[in-house]
């Protein structure tokens, strides 16, 4: 059970709550906070100032003052225009994570809500009940109003509780209106009061939810890409001198370091290294240290931006000690940023694979083997062996080029000029998430090809032994996909072999 304060919620967390692993509850210290937050927020409507999204309208409207009488109304209505998204709808995962990082930030004491309606999200997600929340039309600031107001409509309502203004969910396998899918769960509707439906939708929480799934998953691709880059140097017969330690710690990037002392411990026992005598290798091998060592250290102080967002509060105005200030944390720049560094990073990892892919299929560049990796070189011709996972792999690589062009250095001007810059933050995710589905398969692809060229290149050499690490790795992709020698469908395998990456059972 994960305890909610708004103060340490970790990137695993959220991924442990997204795929229904583990449920998260309030926290005694984060009720309290709340309680508190919900007293100023109290004691501020009593006073009668005009306070922004209190008592006034949003955004160009902020200087029109709404009667008191009218805050219920004001937050329902908030919610209701601002559910006007497009596209296909998100993952349920990327939903149910930003639910949890919603809840966490209203724990954190500084907007005013009822417990109850962190309570009613966090009850949501024990339950299965999950919003169908579009993946189009939010700029990432004030946050990512469209599809924080989707999941509000679920379980949201007012005094004429209409089915049709409930929004969609998804529960027990089945899409239903909002409100069936509450009742269906046995979770009641909440009216908002003054300012919570602007705690509900100021704050970008999908971006900030993509993010942290993209990490998590990063995090484990990385290991795949070592062990794909492992499989590939043994069966191209490549130089071990270009892992030495004492050359990477020579230069003391960290993350080349790691990448450069794994690879030494996957491939420990080897006797295909170094066999060809070679001098060195192409900069797809020799260079790969350098390479996917530099996206380690990026995801790395990617995830220190994104953990200190899951636990920031993000909306406007803020409650402290009784003052509300109204500022900008609900602008998404520090998590489009680095969603776009990431994206970037990723890029470059699934394009130094399929290069080593490249060279695995020619006959010119692989050491040895058939080209396109056939059974035997008199099948060349009627067969063309793994000539296109290449172009699979390849026409990924391209696609990621497009996607990873920052998101974040373009803005349009809303609401009247009062929000004149916007960072595009959740395009920026959304597009991270694209490339990281790519590398992925790009990454299954060397996998698959790798472990065809180590059968070959072990046909050629009977007596010799794998790594230690590669032959369990190698042995795992040959039992979910058994050698062929003649062509066959290898779309199904490859896919198999991604599947082994997206459960990750390597």
């Amino acid at each position: 059970m994960i305890e909610l304060d708004g103060n340490h919620l970790t990137l695993k967390d959220v991924v442990e709550v997204a795929y229904g692993r583990a449920t998260a509850r309030l926290s005694e210290a984060g009720r309290s906070a709340v309680e508190h937050s919900q007293a100023c927020l109290q004691a501020i409507a009593r006073s009668g100032k005009a306070v922004y999204g209190i008592n006034t309208g949003f955004g160009i409207f902020a200087e029109r003052r709404i009667a008191d009488e009218d805050s219920a109304r004001l937050s329902r209505n908030l919610i209701l225009s601002h559910a006007v998204g497009t596209g296909p709808a998100m993952p349920r995962e990327v939903v149910r994570a930003a639910m949890l990082v919603r809840a966490n930030t209203l724990a954190k004491g500084y907007s005013g809500v009822r417990v109850e309606l962190i309570e009613t999200l966090l009850a949501m997600l024990e339950r299965g009940v999950t919003p169908i929340v579009p993946s189009q039309g939010s700029l990432g600031s004030s946050g990512d109003l469209g599809p924080l107001s989707h999941l509000a409509l679920v379980f949201t309502t007012d005094e004429d509780d209409r089915e049709q203004d409930s929004g969609w969910a998804e529960f027990n396998g089945q899409i239903m209106s909002g409100k069936a899918a509450m009742e269906a769960a046995g979770l009641r509707r909440l009216v908002l009061g003054p300012k919570e439906g602007l705690a509900l939708n100021n704050g970008a929480t999908f971006t900030a939810a993509m993010a942290a799934l993209a990490v998590c998953e990063t995090r484990y691709l990385l290991d795949v890409a070592e062990w794909s880059l492992a499989m590939s140097l043994e069966a191209m017969l490549g130089c071990r001198a270009a892992f030495d330690l004492r050359l990477h710690q020579a230069r003391e990037q960290a993350g080349q370091v790691f990448v450069a002392r794994r690879v030494l411990e996957i491939t420990e026992g080897s006797t295909l290294l170094n066999a060809a005598g070679r001098v060195q290798d192409a900069y797809s091998l020799r260079c790969a240290p350098q390479v996917q060592g530099a996206v380690r250290d990026t995801v790395e102080f990617v995830a220190g931006v994104v953990e200190r967002e899951i636990n920031a509060a993000t909306d406007n105005p803020l409650l402290f000690d009784g003052e509300a200030i109204s500022g900008g944390n609900f602008h998404g720049e520090p998590v489009g940023l680095v969603m776009d560094y990431l994206g970037i990073a990723l890029a470059e990892l699934a394009a130094i694979a399929e290069r080593r892919v490249f060279r695995l299929t020619d006959g010119k560049l692989n050491t040895g083997l058939p080209a396109m990796l056939v059974d035997c070189a008199e099948a060349a011709g009627l067969n063309s062996g793994l000539m296109m996972p290449q172009y699979t792999a390849a026409s990924l690589v391209l696609e990621n080029q497009t996607l990873a062009h920052p998101d974040s250095v373009h803005s349009l001007p809303t609401s009247g000029e009062q929000e004149d810059h916007n960072a595009n933050a959740t395009t920026a995710a959304r597009h991270t998430m694209q490339i990281l589905d790519n590398v992925r398969h790009v990454l299954a692809v060397e996998l698959y090809t790798a472990a065809r060229a180590l059968d070959l290149r072990l046909r050629q050499m009977p007596m010799a032994q794998l790594g230690r690490e590669t032959e369990r790795v190698y042995r795992c992709v040959r039992q979910a996909v058994p050698y062929q020698p003649g062509d066959a469908w290898w779309g199904p395998e490859i896919e198999r072999v991604k599947e082994l990456l997206i459960q990750h059972e390597l």
